[in-house]
């Protein structure tokens, strides 16, 4: 079973076009959706387990110039 999360972003002014299009191609990242409110993307990962979605935030999502912060919220359930 995949471990999944929701990665809420918030992105420095003018800047949302490019980080959705270099989220969308980085591997683990499912969907990426741009919204409105106090953040600008809502990006969703998964991956085999817990460390391995961490990896892909920390070593992919962060890295994506025009990211300002991130909020990650881990699926503990769903139906």
């Amino acid at each position: 079973m995949n471990t999944k999360a929701y990665v809420l972003i918030e992105t420095a002014v003018g800047e949302s076009g490019e980080v959705t299009t270099a989220l969308a191609s980085l591997p683990g990242v499912d969907t990426v959706d741009t919204v409105t409110g106090p953040y600008d993307i809502i990006a969703v990962v998964s991956a085999n387990d817990l460390n391995s979605v961490g990896e892909i935030v920390t070593r992919e999502i962060h890295t994506v110039s025009g990211i300002v912060r991130t909020v990650t919220c881990m699926v503990i359930g769903s139906s």
